[in-house]
């Protein structure tokens, strides 16, 4: 099979992408706004930069127009991502119906609302990672707007972590897949990666990830 994007339409491009982009993380957006709170999920969706820490997501226009997402941030200037975990997958998906502006998703989806630290756009109780952010950019891609985000404070449930940091099969979060597929954290590949002398090529001594470097002469 061949894609040629000046000869197929955006839907299609759109519907091979998700197929073939696999699996994607899960940005649960909430917001606020004068019409209430916002909930949705994106899954084009990826971390940017960590200094400062920048996050991506891409919103699509609705009919010619910005979604509840985009209205919200660009009043407040602020969003929350919300880790979607396999508990919260049917209500999260329960949230991307086309609802209309006035309807509060955390209600219809049955998820609550909680105060955020340094943000006026409320969290999602029910998610054990809540990554607070102000608008850092937008970009406009086509009839995409890209929302870059820089995160100002991150909370993180201590049941999903191991020695301080995420641990995956722990946090068990979910991955988007094309057309109504969703995935979740299977068998693990671990591979160490190769440590190099970036002059020679020549291997270097492997080293215990507990082992402190030696100081600099």
């Amino acid at each position: 099979m061949i894609i040629d994007p000046s000869g197929t339409s955006s839907n299609d491009v759109y519907r091979f992408l998700i197929s073939a982009v696999v699996p994607r993380p899960i940005a649960f957006v909430s917001s606020t706004g004068s019409h209430g709170h916002n909930l949705a999920p994106f899954s084009y969706f990826i971390p940017l930069s960590s200094s400062p820490p920048l996050l991506g997501i891409s919103v699509n226009l609705r009919r010619g127009e910005p979604k509840d997402t985009v209205a919200n941030i660009r009043e407040t200037g602020d969003f929350v991502i919300n880790v979607v975990t396999a508990e919260m997958t049917e209500r999260m998906v329960r949230s991307s119906g086309d609802w209309p502006a006035h309807m509060d998703e955390f209600e219809v989806a049955g998820f609550t609302p909680t105060p955020s630290e340094r943000v006026k756009s409320p969290s999602v109780a029910e998610s054990p990672i809540h990554l607070e952010c102000r608008l850092y950019r937008e970009i406009e891609l086509g009839d995409t707007t890209f929302v870059i985000g820089e995160m100002l404070w991150a909370v993180v449930d201590d049941s999903v972590l191991t020695d301080g940091r995420v641990d995956v099969l722990k946090l068990r979060p979910v991955g988007r897949l094309g057309g109504e597929g969703y995935a979740l954290i299977g068998d693990l590949l671990q591979f160490p990666r190769p440590r190099v002398d970036r002059a020679t090529g020549e291997p270097l001594a492997s080293r215990s990830a507990n082992e402190p470097k030696a100081p600099p002469a």
